[in-house]
This record gives structure tokens, sequence and C-alpha cells, in this order.
């Protein structure tokens, strides 16, 4: 993967020339403000305002319009009534100009009209070479090099000093909103861009952009849906890829509010389960609110070293908050390891009503005796036994007379333990907790906020993502079989017919036959050599117990013969229109733990795959994980993990432990298969995959496959 960035955003991200058509020397109008915003911050590139009736605007020579221009422009922003947009960009010779902002709302969001308006507006962009940023949008900053295209008023009342976050935002209110934000959290930005309606530069772009940017080192996000599931996945993979983490905030996680996305600014909200998955699998971390938002940006963008692992050590001067931040530190997955016994009891001796287990609990002793601080943290820390530090101070931290023992701690901190990273609770004064900050220590108010960000933030670095060559190899696999290389064939498939198509994917699958008589049932049963299972296959019947059409256990020519005439006389009798293939006979199945595997094609991000474990499991508690397909085997283990009921297949009350290894193989033989077959199946499951236990593999012991007939039809 290129890891250098898209030229043509390049050049209109960091622009050396900016025309502004429809600019105004009256404040207040919209054409005023980037011209003022330009100059106030000391734009040192050539400006250029369009104004067909003014001679000067803010003491710059204006143009009547594009086509007046001598030479190229990198940026057009267009500050004029929606109407008249695509006109105005059509002055462009072709070539001439790199790209645009659109300012102007009042195109797809408001109907068909709109939409009308912004594929026109498209076209002429697109037979001009020009890309385009909107329309109804807030335009963007690249802070770094004082490019203000933007109008909103958020930059006037203060600017934000050049830092390593690249911030893009879907709305506009909210972008501007986060500018703020960031501001008054002291957050240095590289880029703020808003979006708009996306018409052709979208949030995936800005992503993928910023990933390449020599400036970012933490990318931040708002989205409220997505049209291109590939380019967001691509755009995902290459911040992986350069070692950048990704802060989402998306919005529509309820129906109320996927409903509310769906109608602002015509974006698609999707399915939420599905982008949960997305971020898991590319290592993006999800935050569930606007404070979550920032507290992670300003943590991966303070702490350069960020926690290698889930190990914190807690150390507090009030027992009471230490096991606050305890009870927060186990909610969120973070183990709480003792220090070493004697530097236990080197405490003690020190302070002997402390308490030295974690949390270290070092009492107000430290407020007289200031050398507690950093000698306690050292003997916590000498054996390399946590990956991160928090550390409560209570007011400890407004007090002047202790502010030099803990500007030292911080700077002795960084200096000893270079590779753990630091976070300080306490009411520090603005400029001290500046100060703190910029000797890489986290600040903040509320201890159970600095747990919850350690615990998103921590293992980042050795989280897993899919890599590309995934894709390559389901490709790859695909020619190896006849399956692959012809597609599904029917329009419909019975049990027997999927469970042979799962098979040559590569899935676990037992030896069955498809008996259309009495007889040739008994001659599977024969061929099997033991106990055997029959069940009615039908195209028509989902759920055969409920109907009588299984029986299980059978031994012997009449058992089976009996098992076989039962069956055929009960779905019948239930149901007497249902079409009736013949009787599957396959192997009693082995004891094991019933899990349920599912794909369905979202339509953006194509297929995605369920793992979950069966019966009430899946139907009451919904204790179920998502991926996209397709996915490799770490991200398979990863994705059974995560469900709630993982301890059941560990093993529980002298069960043994399933093969989970061989649950995961089977996840990712699905997942190639899926995304080989993306455009052939509406939607498979396999109910139940059973698990059998540790070095037995896994059985798939029901199928149903549903192709997707629509494919002919388009």
């Amino acid at each position: 993967m290129s890891l250098h960035p898209d030229s043509s955003l390049t050049r209109l991200f960091t622009p050396r020339s900016i025309a502004v058509v429809g600019a105004s020397a009256t404040p207040g109008k919209i054409g005023a403000m980037p011209v003022s915003l330009l100059r106030q911050h000391g734009y040192d590139g050539r400006i250029l305002p369009i104004n067909p009736r003014a001679d000067n605007i803010q003491g710059l020579p204006t143009a009547p319009d594009l086509a007046a221009l001598d030479g190229p422009v990198d940026l057009v922003i267009l500050a004029v009534p929606a109407a008249q947009a695509a006109q105005a960009l059509a002055c462009a010779r072709p070539g001439q100009v790199g790209g645009a902002v659109v300012f102007t709302s009042g195109f797809s969001e408001t109907g068909e009209s709109g939409v009308a308006m912004q594929k026109a507006l498209c076209d002429i962009a697109r037979s001009r070479g020009i890309r385009l940023l909107g329309p109804n949008c807030l335009g963007f900053m690249n802070v770094r090099h004082n490019v203000y295209a933007t109008f909103s008023p958020a930059p006037a009342n203060g600017a934000l000093a050049p830092g390593g976050i690249g911030m893009v935002s879907q709305s506009g209110a909210f972008g501007a909103y986060a500018y703020c934000m960031a501001r008054e959290r002291g957050l240095g930005l590289s880029h703020w861009i808003s979006t708009g309606n996306e018409a052709d530069i979208d949030v995936a772009d800005c992503i993928d952009w910023l990933a390449r940017d020599a400036d970012t080192r933490v990318i931040m996000a708002y989205m409220e849906g997505c049209r291109d599931g590939g380019k967001l996945r691509r755009a995902l993979a290459a911040a992986r890829e350069a070692g950048k983490p990704v802060v989402v905030t998306k919005i529509g996680r309820t129906q109320a509010g996927a409903q509310a996305a769906a109608s602002h600014t015509a974006a698609l909200a999707g399915d939420d389960a599905v982008y949960d998955a997305l971020f898991r699998q590319y290592g993006a971390l999800r935050a569930r609110s606007i404070e979550e938002f920032f507290s992670l940006g300003y943590a991966l963008d303070t702490w350069k070293q960020r926690p290698a692992g889930k190990r914190l050590g807690i150390f507090t001067i009030s027992g009471g908050v230490g096991a606050l931040m305890a009870d927060e530190a186990q909610e969120v997955g973070l183990s709480l390891p003792e220090p070493d016994p004697a530097a236990q009891a080197r405490l003690l001796e020190r302070v002997p009503f402390a308490g030295p287990r974690n949390p270290v609990d070092v009492t107000g002793q430290v407020v007289s005796e200031p050398g507690l601080l950093l000698a306690t943290a050292d003997d916590m820390l000498a054996d390399g036994r946590y990956d991160a530090l928090a550390v409560f101070l209570a007011a400890a931290g407004s007090s002047e007379a202790l502010w030099p023992t803990f500007e030292t701690f911080a700077r002795e901190m960084r200096a000893r333990h270079p590779d753990v990273p630091l976070a300080l609770c306490a009411l520090f004064p603005a400029e001290r907790r500046r100060e703190l900050e910029r000797l890489g220590a986290l600040v903040f108010v509320d201890p159970s906020a600095a747990i919850r960000t350690i615990g998103m933030v921590s293992g980042l670095e050795a989280g897993d993502a899919v890599p590309e060559q995934v894709e390559d190899a389901a490709t790859s696999d695909a020619g190896s079989n006849a399956l692959s290389r012809s597609g599904l064939q029917r329009d419909a498939y019975n049990e027997v017919q999927a469970m042979e198509v799962l098979r040559e994917a590569g899935l676990p699958v037992p030896d069955c036959t498809l008996a259309t008589d009495a007889d040739a049932a008994v001659a599977a049963a024969v061929r099997l050599a033991g106990p055997v299972v029959l069940k009615v296959v039908s195209p028509d019947i989902l759920h055969k117990s409920d109907i009588g059409g299984v029986k299980l256990n059978l031994s012997g020519e009449d058992a089976v013969r009996g098992g076989y005439a039962a069956i055929l006389d009960s779905v019948r009798m239930h149901r007497p229109d249902a079409r009736i293939d013949g009787v599957l006979v396959a192997p009693m199945a082995p004891k094991g733990v019933e899990c349920i595997v599912g794909v369905h094609r979202d339509p953006i991000f194509g297929p995605v795959v369920m793992f979950g474990l069966g019966g009430v499991f899946v139907e009451v508690l919904k204790d179920v994980s998502f991926r996209l397909a397709p996915f490799d085997h770490a991200q398979a283990r990863t994705m059974i993990g995560e469900i709630q009921g993982y301890a059941l297949l560990q093993g529980t009350r002298g069960a043994p432990p399933c093969d989970i290894d061989a649950l995961a193989d089977a996840l990712v033989a699905l997942s190639r298969f899926a995304h080989v077959h993306r455009d052939d199946f509406a939607s498979l499951e396999i109910n139940p995959l059973l698990a059998l236990p540790e070095g037995q593999g896994a059985l798939t012991l029901d199928a149903v496959l549903i192709p997707n007939t629509e494919v002919g039809a388009q």
C-alpha cells in the first residue's frame, strides 16, 4: 500500500493560491469570512477575490470570474447561492483549478431539485479535473499553513496551535464545536475538515489523506454514515499501516439516532453493529460521547508512548478513590497486578498505615513527605510489571507549595520510565496542567475518565487489523475449486445442497446423504456404521423439530425405516403444502457446544459474518460478534473471544475446553467464501456449528443458504 498522499487532495488542502468566488467586503457575509480569516491568520499565498460588482475587497484587487484569472489556482472557495455555483465553476478552464470548497446549502439534502443541482456541479468539476469538498459544508483549515478556507466564526475568536491531530467531520456544526472544544482542551490540530454532502470528497478520502500526511499523528472523525464501505475500509487500513490511531464518533447507534442521521445531509446510517465490527477490525477507537471523543484524542496525542498492554498501576492518596478507580479498571478490562512483595514491605516500613497492594495508597503522607511520591512510583515500576500508571492527588494539585514536587515527579517519570505512560488526576490550575502535559503526562479532573481512557487506548499498538493481503488470499483461494470458479448455480438450495457448498468452501461438514425412500435411508445408515440422525429436507421448512421433522440416535434397519416413515407422516400432517426433497441421513454428532454462524450482505460493506452461541443465547441475549469478510485467523479468535458466553467455550463445570482454533478456521473459511461470492447470495446461516472438545475440531450440522435472486435481473 502506498503511503504517499493523494496529490489532488494535497493541492486542495495545502493551496498556494486561493480564489474566493462571491468574496465580500461586508462583515458577517459568508463571502467575507474566508478572506478575513486568511488575512488575520497570516496566510502567505495568493488571495484572489472574485466579485463582478467590486474592484477591491479588503484591500485586494478583484476579478469578475475565474476565467479572468491568469495562471493556475490551487483552491476555489464557492460562497455563492446554490443556483449560481455550477455556473461560477464552469468559468474555470480545464486544468486551471485544483480543488473547490462549496459552502452553500440547498443541494442534495433538500430533495430532487437539489440532487439535480449537485449532479450538475459535480459534472462540471469532473470535466475540469477539479476535486470538490462539499457542498453544504463549513470548509477546512490547514492550521500549520494558516489556510482558513471556512466561514465558521470559530477561528476568528481564537486560533488553535498547530499540532498532530487531523480532524474530519461530516457535520459542519459538530466540526465547529469540536474546533472550539479542541481549543479549550489545548489540543493542537494539523487539519480541520468538514465534508458536508460529500458529492466528491468524503470522510474516507480525508482519513486516507491524513493517514499519509506528515503533519498528522492522530485522526479524529465524526461520522453520520458511509456510502462506500470499501473505501472506508481501505482508509482505516492505511491509517493502521501508518501507525496513526483513529478515533471515531459515529452517530446512529439506536433506531432513533439512525433515522435522524438519515435525514441530515442525506447520509446513510447503515447497520450500527456493522460499524462497530468495522472499527474493531481495523483498530479504530469508537467514542460514545463528545467527552470520550476528546479524551481519547487528547491521550493519543499527548502520550507519544502508549500503553503496550492492559496492566495498570494505581497510586493514590485516598483509599476510597483508589477503590473507585479499581472498580472502573475492572469494568474496562484492565488488570491490577500487585507490586513486588519487597516493594510492598519497603512502603510499609516507611508508611506503616499505607495500603501496599494495587491500588497503592500512600495516604496524605505524601503532603508532608514529598519524596515519597517518586520513591513509591520508582519501586512500583522497577520490575516492569505495569503498562501504565494512574496517580490520584486530589486537591493537592492546587497547592503552590507542592507544585515543585509534582513538576519534578512528572519530569523524572518521563526520564526514568519513558515506556510507562502517566496519568495524573488532580485539580491543577490551567497553566500547571499545560506544563505537565508538555512533560508527557495526561491530566484529568475525573479519575474515572482517566481509567476509561487508559482502558480504551491500552494495547492499541498490539491490536489486530485485517491485513490487505487477506482479500488477495481470498481471491486467489477462489480459483482452487469448481464452486468458486463457477459461482452459485441454483435458484434455491436445500440443506444437503447447502452443506455440500460449505464443504467445498472448506468448512467441516459430516458425511450426509439425501434419501428419497426408506431403502436409501437404510443403505446410508449401514454405510455410516453407527447411530444416525434423520431430518426432513424441504425448502419450505426451516424449523424442522417443531413439526416432527427430526429423529435422533437411530440404530438398526427397523429404527431407520420407522423414523423415515414417522418424519414423512408428521410433516405431511403439519405442512401438507411443503415440498419434500427427501430425508437427510447423517452420523449422530458427538457432544459439544452449539454455536451459530451467519452471513448477511450489508448494503454498504458487503458480507458480514456473525458468531455466537446457539439456542437462547442468540435468540434472547443477542450475544453475538461481527466481522466484515474476509478476515484472518487472528481476527476470528478475537471475534470468538468477544462474546459474553466465551467462558462456555473454555470449559465450565468439568466440561472440556472447546476446539477454538477449529472454530476460528471455520469462520475464516466462511468469511473467504462470503467475500468471493458476495454478489451470489442474500444470506447464509449455520445453526448449529458444533464446537467439539479441544483437538477434535468442529462440525457443520445444519445450513440455510439463500441465493441472491436479484443478480440475474441486474
